[in-house]
């Protein structure tokens, strides 16, 4: 079997190499190989590659920026993963992409299911939501995972950036009014091999059907919650931090462009039943990256 990850070069990308390893031929496409910015491009690379599997990790994920460049974030996040999705429809290939919770307003007070009305705040959460919509007019055979404030080791994300500035800070100051699962890009990318293992039998067996599912770390805390973890995990690994207190501060006191969600959980009822897996709590996660961030 073929699997080609698309952004191979992100956090998620990095993990799907190493994931992915055990089910066949890994091909990484970074951006120089598959351009997610030039859709009319991506066809012709994948009809090139002949893959079995195509597991999109790339995306714009600019979140902020995406409010004054809708159409860059529209053209990666909804145009690119529609043409990934011809393609692969094209050859008989599966496609695995990944989506957010960003297509939520946040207003609920309990976990989102797949089946509940979206309602996006902000560029990001549209342009996330019209790739779905475009994977699922493709009719080919698709599996796509909603997933939530993702991290990993490596990259630019929020447990790299808050260790360190508790290295540079005597005081941090963490929202604490907006709640979700920090989900490690190793779980996903752990979680993804498995589904794709048993959604190749499917189809070789006549017996797959296409869908959406949250695929998210349990539990739940606030960005300030994660952040104390991660401070906290830290200093227990023996890393000096120069950071005194560390303060929770309502949203509306730490404006952004673009505004994001009160509640990003996510329920993963359906992804149990149809998958059998049921995520770890997210203090897992964090505990896995700790340690490669600061081994020993």
């Amino acid at each position: 079997m073929k699997l080609l990850v698309v952004g191979a070069a992100g956090q998620v990308g990095w993990e799907l190499q190493r994931s992915l390893q055990p089910l066949g031929t890994v091909i990484a496409a970074r951006r120089q190989d598959i351009d997610l910015s030039q859709p009319e491009t991506i066809g012709a690379r994948i009809d090139a590659l002949a893959p079995d599997v195509i597991v999109n990790a790339g995306a714009y994920t600019a979140v902020d920026k995406a409010e004054s460049d809708e159409a860059t974030a529209y053209r990666v996040n909804a145009e690119a993963p529609g043409e990934l999705a011809q393609a692969a429809r094209r050859r008989g290939a599966l496609l695995v992409h990944y989506s957010t919770d960003y297509v939520f307003d946040g207003s609920q007070p309990t976990p989102y299911r797949e089946t509940d009305p979206t309602c996006p705040l902000n560029a990001y959460g549209r342009t996330k939501l019209a790739g779905e919509q475009a994977i699922a007019q493709a009719n080919g055979d698709w599996l796509v995972f909603r997933t939530t404030w993702v991290y990993a080791s490596r990259g630019g994300n929020f447990a790299r950036t808050i260790l360190r500035l508790a290295a540079e800070r005597d005081a941090l100051s963490i929202v604490d009014d907006q709640f979700g699962a920090p989900t490690s890009a190793r779980f996903l990318a752990d979680a993804t091999a498995r589904i794709v293992a048993q959604a190749q039998a499917e189809r070789s067996q006549q017996r797959f059907a296409s869908g959406l599912f949250n695929l998210s770390a349990g539990g739940r805390t606030s960005w300030h919650g994660f952040a104390r973890a991660l401070i906290d995990g830290a200093r227990a690994r023996g890393q000096v931090l120069k950071v005194g207190e560390v303060s929770g501060i309502p949203a509306a006191q730490y404006p952004t462009p673009a505004r994001r969600p009160a509640n990003s959980l996510l329920s993963h009822e359906a992804l149990a039943a149809r998958f059998g897996i049921v995520p770890p709590p997210w203090e897992a996660g964090a505990d896995l990256v700790l340690g490669e961030l600061f081994p020993g």
